[in-house]
């Protein structure tokens, strides 16, 4: 997000080395929506809001976060695009979030905004995206996750202008951390206490 928010890459990629420092707006004015209010989401969205920035949050369900403009449903889906200058992806896969962000929901975006995915890459209708960034609507797609891993090397990603393509590093399990909360649902059993990270099948994550 600061990368976008600063146009960082017209410094670090400037082949013409033409020194033309650009003032972007303050944080206050930078309108940030994040797409998937769970643990992760609620995380970054206040990561952003505790920065300065106008950030909106969306869920399936209506959430009650300090500092976030909180939206459900469909109206709140389509009033939180409608805003998003900069759109982060942190929701769940399932049958009802793939290919949330179609050609319909992309057009509702601000002309010029940028998509960032970390979440899944099912998410994201592919050609659709490719489209909205040939058309320039859709200034800069930065992509740490995709349908199939790893991305194939003759994906249009890979040689797209207006795409930053990651090999899925935005999160990474570790060992140390993966072992204390195996640890811990251990002893939560063991207790007889609520196990942590529990999935709820029916919810589907």
């Amino acid at each position: 997000v600061l990368r976008h928010h600063l146009g960082l890459d017209r410094y670090v990629l400037n082949p013409t080395r033409e020194w033309a420092p650009r003032v972007p707006p303050l944080a206050r004015d930078r309108k940030v929506a994040v797409l998937g209010l769970g643990a992760l989401g609620q995380a970054c969205a206040q990561g952003l809001a505790g920065l300065n920035f106008d950030v909106t949050g969306w869920s399936r369900s209506q959430k009650d976060i300090a500092g976030i403009t909180c939206l459900s449903g469909d109206d709140g889906l389509a009033q939180t695009l409608a805003r998003a200058e900069i759109l982060v992806l942190l929701l769940p896969l399932t049958p009802d979030t793939e290919n949330l962000l179609n050609e319909q929901r992309l057009a509702q975006m601000p002309k010029g905004a940028v998509v960032i995915n970390p979440g899944r890459g099912p998410l994201i209708d592919d050609d659709a995206l490719l489209a909205a960034l040939d058309s320039g609507h859709i200034a800069h797609a930065t992509l740490d996750v995709f349908r199939k891993e790893p991305l194939p090397a003759d994906h249009p990603y890979w040689a797209h202008p207006h795409v930053t393509v990651t090999p899925h590093i935005a999160s990474d399990s570790r060992t140390d951390s993966a072992a204390q909360v195996i640890a811990e649902n251990i002893r939560r059993g063991e207790a007889g206490e609520p196990l942590l990270h529990l999935v709820d099948r029916g919810a589907g994550y």
